[in-house]
C-alpha cells in the first residue's frame, strides 16, 4: 500500500475538502486530486463521491478511513516520542550494580539526576558482580558499575572512584582513640570478615597475607550492615569501606581508624558494551556520575579530617 495516498485520502476526509488537505499537506490541491484518483484506481474501488462541493465517502471509504484514522494517531504518536527524547522530557536508563556501589554511592547519583531531569527513568538491579559484567556483555543494560573487572576485548571499563577501607571499632573498643593503627595491630585482633570471593574480602585477605600476619577470623558475614551491627555490639572490630561506614562513624555508633597501609583501597568501575549506543539521556547521566565522583574524591579528604579530629 502506497502510505502516502492513504494520508492523502485521510485528511481529504477529515478535512471535508481538498483545499484543506493540500494546505496541511503542504502540496498543491492538483496533486491532492492526482493522488486520489492514482490510490482509487491502484484498487479499482472508489473511496469518495462527490456531492456538490462536498466529498462523501463510500461505505469502502468510511471503513478505510476508520482505519487509517488509527494508523495516523499512532504515526502522530511516535513523532510525539521521538521529540520528546530529543527533548530529553522522557527516556529509560537501565543500570545494573554490585551491592556495595547500588547501596552506598549510586543512590546519591540518582538523587542528583533526578533533580535536574525529573522525566527520565531510570532502572536499577543489585547483581553479583559477575552478573554485571556478564548481562553487560550480552547489551542486557546501559551501564553497569562494578568493584573488579575482567579484561574482555567488548567490555570498556572506566574507574570513577577510589575508597580506602578502615578499621570500625565500637566506640568504647581500646582503638577508639586512636587516629592511625598501624597493620600490625591488627595480628590477632578478632575480626568480623566480608564473605569470600568479596572485593573487600580479597582487598583484606591480600592485606594479611602481605604482612604474613594471621586472622582471628571470629565471624563471616555476606553484607556491610551485618558487619556493622555487629562490630557495634562488640562482636569484633571489620575493615570496610570508609563510605560505608560514613552515616554511623558521623553518629558516634561506630569509630573509623586509618590503618598505615596504602594498599587498604577499594576501586569502583563504570562498564558498558564497546558499542553500546549512547542516547542523549544516558550521556547526561554519564556527566552526572563522572561530577558526583569528583566532588567525591575531593571531599573524601575532608571525611579523614573529620576521622582525625
Amino acid at each position: 500500500m502506497n502510505l502516502y495516498q492513504l494520508k492523502v485520502f485521510y485528511y481529504t476526509l477529515k478535512y471535508g475538502s481538498v483545499s484543506k488537505a493540500a494546505n496541511h499537506l503542504f502540496i498543491t490541491q492538483p496533486a491532492v486530486t492526482k493522488q486520489l484518483q492514482r490510490f482509487q484506481k491502484h484498487y479499482n474501488i472508489q473511496f469518495l463521491n462527490k456531492a456538490g462541493k462536498m466529498l462523501v465517502p463510500t461505505d469502502a471509504g468510511k471503513e478505510l478511513y476508520s482505519l487509517a484514522e488509527k494508523l495516523f494517531e499512532i504515526e502522530n504518536e511516535v513523532e510525539e516520542i521521538i521529540k520528546d527524547y530529543q527533548q530529553l522530557k522522557t527516556g529509560q536508563i537501565n543500570i545494573l550494580t554490585s551491592e556495595s556501589f547500588g547501596a552506598y554511592y549510586l543512590p546519591f547519583i540518582i538523587a542528583q539526576f533526578n533533580k535536574k531531569y525529573p522525566h527520565i527513568r531510570l532502572s536499577v538491579n543489585i547483581l553479583t558482580v559477575d552478573e554485571v559484567i556478564e548481562n553487560t556483555l550480552h547489551l542486557n543494560c546501559d551501564l553497569g558499575f562494578v568493584s573488579f573487572i575482567k579484561r574482555n576485548p567488548r567490555l570498556v571499563a572506566k574507574e570513577i572512584l577510589n575508597d580506602i577501607i578502615v578499621c570500625i571499632v565500637p566506640p568504647n573498643h581500646p582503638f577508639s582513640h586512636k587516629k592511625y593503627i598501624l597493620p600490625e595491630e591488627l595480628e590477632n585482633k578478632p575480626i568480623i570478615m566480608a564473605e569470600k570471593y568479596s572485593t573487600t574480602r580479597t582487598i583484606v585477605d591480600n592485606f594479611f597475607t602481605k604482612h604474613h600476619y594471621l586472622i582471628n577470623n571470629t565471624l563471616e558475614l555476606s553484607n556491610n550492615e551485618a558487619i556493622k551491627r555487629a562490630v557495634e555490639n562488640g562482636m569484633g572490630i571489620s575493615l570496610i569501606s570508609l563510605n560505608v561506614v560514613h552515616e554511623e562513624v558521623k553518629h558516634g555508633t561506630l569509630k573509623a581508624i586509618l590503618i598505615k597501609d596504602n594498599s587498604l583501597i577499594r576501586k569502583f568501575y563504570m562498564i558498558y558494551h564497546k558499542n553500546k549506543y549512547f542516547s542523549p539521556a544516558l550521556n547526561l547521566f554519564i556527566n552526572t556520575v563522572n561530577q558526583w565522583t569528583s566532588n567525591y574524591c575531593n571531599s573524601l579528604h575532608h571525611i579523614i579530617d573529620e576521622i582525625k579530629s
